[in-house]
Formats: structure tokens, sequence, C-alpha cells
């Protein structure tokens, strides 16, 4: 396996990003995934809770190659220093890194027609809300106890404005109308994972409610056995769908 770390400088966020890589020995050529980190996490997350070595099959076969990106969490949705309406701004300027910057540094490197998104639990919030704002770039995600309710969570206190409307899928899902978005949307897949004891099942159910409701295509997957919040059941999920 092929473990590469980048260090940008992001001109939507203004600061430098720094990420790790993963792709097979032979070079780029497998199914690029973006991963996002969990609250707060930062990029080496993934490689820190064991996530790369349960996917190393995945990747030394050259099935898949991981770029685990940096937060700006602290930036954004956690950051109480500042007012919502920054938080939210905040939160933009990042969904334009990934789709402005780094995806176009990705398609530099690995000409693979697909790509897709990934995370957990905040992470999986990230992959779903980026793949579904950019349908044309991500061919889908895999979010695993993936929390959705932003505003029940009370990280904007209540705020609405149009960029907190465009970064809370429970609220701009419905809405969709867009026949030419859409028409990519149900060419995509969207797979969401959970468990019977994971306190995000409920938000997944009604995503996939809303996405079915809408034509797109979505997965939801249960796991019984006990499944809960935590690394080790994101691990077995990460190498069973990716």
């Amino acid at each position: 396996m092929r473990r590469e770390y980048h260090n940008h400088y992001s001109h939507q966020l203004g600061r430098d990003m720094e990420m790790l890589s993963y792709c097979t020995d032979g070079g780029h050529f497998g199914m690029p995934v973006v991963v996002f980190p969990t609250s707060q996490g930062r990029f080496y997350e993934f490689e820190d809770r064991l996530m790369v070595q349960a996917l190393d099959h995945h990747i030394n076969s050259g099935s898949i190659e991981l770029y685990c990106v940096d937060s700006v969490d602290a930036e954004s949705w956690y950051n109480r220093n500042v007012g919502p309406d920054w938080r939210i701004a905040r939160q933009v300027q990042y969904v334009r890194y990934i789709e402005y910057e780094l995806a176009p540094f990705i398609r530099s490197r690995n000409y693979n027609p697909k790509m897709i998104t990934a995370g957990c639990s905040f992470g999986g919030f990230h992959a779903l809300n980026v793949a579904l704002q950019h349908p044309f770039t991500f061919d889908g995600c895999l979010s695993m106890s993936g929390a959705f309710d932003m505003e029940k969570l009370g990280f904007l206190g209540g705020y609405h404005d149009q960029n907190a409307y465009f970064n809370l899928p429970f609220n701009y899902v419905p809405n969709l109308h867009d026949g030419y978005a859409l028409d990519r949307m149900r060419q995509n897949s969207y797979v969401l994972a959970t468990g019977v004891h994971d306190q995000c099942w409920n938000d997944n159910e009604r995503m996939n409610a809303l996405l079915h409701a809408k034509g797109i295509t979505s997965h939801l997957y249960v796991w019984g056995d006990d499944a809960g919040h935590d690394w080790p059941w994101w691990q077995k999920m990460a190498h069973t769908y990716l």
C-alpha cells in the first residue's frame, strides 16, 4: 500500500489543509473515496482508528483509493465564539473546498470514472451532504451512523438563512425539484449503514424515506447483533460496503 501525506493551501478556506491518501502500490486507479472524519476529527483519524487497516485488501487490490481529508468543524458547526451565520458560512466554504479544490486534485491523479464520499457519525453527515450537493462530481456515498438532524442537535440555535438551508439535508431533500440534478442523483447510489443500538438510527430511517420519496436510490442497512455507534462496527461496515 502506498501512503502519501499532502498539505495544500486552500483558497476557499484561506489556510493550509492536510490530507492522507492510500492507494495500491500499482498506482492511482482504484475508485477514489473522499473520507470525512468524525466531529472535529483530523485527517489521520481513519488510520488511527484502524479503518485503513480494515480496508487493506480493497486498497491493495486496487478496488478503492482513500483520500482522508481534514475537517474544519471546530471553525464551523462547533465554533461557539462566533454567531451561527458565520458558522454556517464556514461550512459553505468547506464544501466549496471539497468541490472546487480537492476533487480536481484527485482527478489530476486518478482517472477512474467513479468517485464517492464516506464517513462515520458527523463524517457521515458530511459524506451525504457533499454527495447530494454535488451529484455530478460524486457518484454516491457511504454514510455510517450518520447524524443528519443539525437543527435538533442545536448547532445553529434556530438560525436560518440560505446557507443553512442548503446544508440541512432534512430541509432541502424534500424540496429537490431540479429535474437535471434529480436525474443524476437517481443514477447514483447512497448507502446508509447504522445499528440497532445506534442513536442515529432514526435519522437514517428518516433520510432513507426522504430519498426514496424523490426516487433516489438509497440503501439502508440496519445491523443487528448489538451493533452500535462505534469504530469496531464502522470497520466492519466499511469493509462490507466499500
